[in-house]
């Protein structure tokens, strides 16, 4: 095995590591903005918007983020409307629509993950809350969402895992990501096994950091809570 070669091209894993963080930090965070209101909707709401929001989460889970991506990125620039629309410049381009992709796919993940937390909070806290004469808005502000996030965190967590992982497949619309990395070595010296381990060396600390700052955030906000 040839070592040396992938530690001079180390640089290279470098830059895939920022792009993989890039794409990472930005889905993530995207995809939970986006899937607070919309989880607020599939539980609070009964009517046809929540029926919307079964249809996206259910239509994102049911399908690869690989077709999703190709759809995105490839099959969008067949139609002229969107070429000539205000949008081509935006899905013209391999890094935002490999964000849209991963920001839609994680959000309808999330949207599930967080309105089941809220159906599993105990009657009782919602109880107290309007027996202390709290609107439904405040009540949702201060006593609904923060308990409920906080016992999706191990749901969650596994979810930021599981879009670290599909990062990966960024590497596909020419992204040079972690994988990108590795795909460019191999091409140029056939060190396939070296250069697929040197990236996922890299993807096994990044899922061990994930995991310790999830744990960290359970002992932090979850367990005190439970343990009421």
């Amino acid at each position: 095995m040839n070592f040396d070669t992938i530690l001079e091209n180390l640089p290279l894993y470098v830059s895939g590591l920022g792009v993989t963080l890039k794409l990472l930090t930005l889905s993530l965070a995207c995809g939970l903005l986006l899937a607070v209101p919309l989880a607020l909707v599939r539980t609070v709401s009964r009517g046809w918007a929540s029926r919307a929001v079964w249809v996206y989460t259910y239509a994102f889970r049911g399908t690869p983020m690989l077709v999703q991506l190709f759809l995105c990125y490839y099959g969008l620039a067949q139609f002229d409307a969107v070429r000539e629309s205000w949008a081509w410049p935006w899905l013209s381009s391999a890094t935002f629509c490999a964000w849209l992709t991963f920001t839609l796919n994680t959000a309808a993940y999330t949207t599930e993950i967080i309105a089941g937390s809220i159906r599993a909070l105990p009657a009782g806290e919602i109880e107290a809350a309007k027996a202390l004469g709290m609107s439904r808005g405040l009540m949702l502000r201060r006593i609904v969402l923060p308990a409920a996030l906080r016992r999706a965190l191990p749901a969650y967590g596994n979810e930021a895992i599981f879009m670290l992982h599909g990062t990966s497949l960024a590497s596909v619309v020419t992204l040079l990501d972690l994988t990108g990395a590795a795909r460019q070595l191999y091409s140029k010296y056939y060190l396939p096994f070296e250069a697929f381990i040197m990236a996922g060396a890299f993807y096994f600390v990044l899922t061990l950091s994930l995991v310790g700052l999830f744990r960290w955030a359970e002992n932090r906000w979850l367990k005190p809570m439970m343990r009421r």
